[in-house]
């Protein structure tokens, strides 16, 4: 068994023993009637899969049940296959050839396991050989610039601060130049996510963002949801793909709720493609998310 997969079976470990075996099994019986469709209905709904993204999916299995003549196992691999192909949304484009390095900006609320996601990605791919650079934007909290500081020294990189309460954009600008003075490949940044002052939080990003953008360099935008939070994180999710234009989703605390088919209306409704989740509380705790990999460990171990 790959490391990933088995990071990811660990992932949804709460997710697999509790609605999706049950999803498994309403194909054990044979024969799909109306109660059946009921019921897959219901459970999909709460799994945090979202009535909308719930009635897409139901519509195909349904049609393709008709159509081919599924029965049984055949619908339940009918449904695996159509959230695989649901899941699969294309990823950002890398970053061309010519440019030096490239400025990961991490947005997303407070309390989302946003710093924690960002020094498992600079342990990642310092893992990788590459040289990071962490920039301390979030100057709205002392407390923020201190966490940052913390785990640049666990995973030895460098990390660019200014005073609680200083301009971020100037953070980021600092940032930048430090990049391309010490030959980093990549800089990371850390953002405020105060949603409760959400029109102050997005000028913010916008103008982090053009700090970036007049600067040259590629640039990509990561939004950090809590797996935990459900259908909340959803309506996140729209608040900052208004305010930027979000690139890729990091799913951290997966391994810490039995709902996650919050999955599937991320990349459904929104079309933004999940990056990494989160498999754990260390550093090696993040895999890259694949699709077929994610819905065959949600459903390993339950008849199918």
């Amino acid at each position: 068994m790959s490391s990933q997969l088995l990071k990811t079976e660990q992932s949804v470990k709460l997710s697999r023993q509790s609605w999706f075996s049950r999803i498994a099994r309403l194909f054990d019986k044979g024969s799909i009637s109306a109660e059946t469709w009921e019921e897959l209905e219901e459970l999909l709904v709460l799994a945090d899969v979202g009535v909308a993204t719930t009635q897409k999916l139901l519509q195909r299995v349904k049609e393709r049940a008709k159509k081919e003549g599924l029965d049984g196992s055949d619908v339940r691999e009918a449904l695996k296959q159509e959230m695989v192909a649901m899941l699969t949304v294309a990823p950002p484009q890398p970053p061309p050839l010519s440019s030096a390095f490239e400025v990961l900006l991490v947005v997303g609320v407070n309390g989302s396991g946003k710093t924690t996601s960002i020094a498992k990605l600079a342990h990642q791919l310092k893992g990788e050989g590459k040289r990071v650079i962490l920039a301390a934007a979030d100057t709205f909290r002392a407390a923020a610039i201190d966490q940052l500081k913390v785990w640049g020294k666990r995973v030895h990189v460098d990390v660019i601060a200014h005073q609680p309460g200083g301009d971020p954009g100037a953070v980021v600008f600092d940032a930048i130049e430090a990049a391309r003075s010490r030959g980093a490949q990549v800089v990371i940044v850390d953002t405020a996510g105060r949603l409760h002052t959400k029109f102050n939080l997005m000028e913010e990003l916008k103008k982090i963002k053009r700090v970036i953008t007049r600067s040259g360099a590629h640039h990509s935008v990561l939004l950090v949801l809590d797996a935990t939070t459900g259908q909340n994180g959803l309506a996140q999710a729209r608040h900052f793909t208004e305010a930027v234009q979000v690139d890729g989703v990091f799913l951290a605390k997966l391994d810490g709720t039995s709902k996650g088919g919050i999955v599937l209306p991320i990349c459904n409704e929104l079309k933004i493609p999940v990056l990494y989740i989160g498999t754990g509380e260390q550093l090696d705790d993040i895999a890259p998310f694949d699709a077929r990999t994610f819905v065959e460990a949600i459903f390993s171990d339950t008849g199918g």
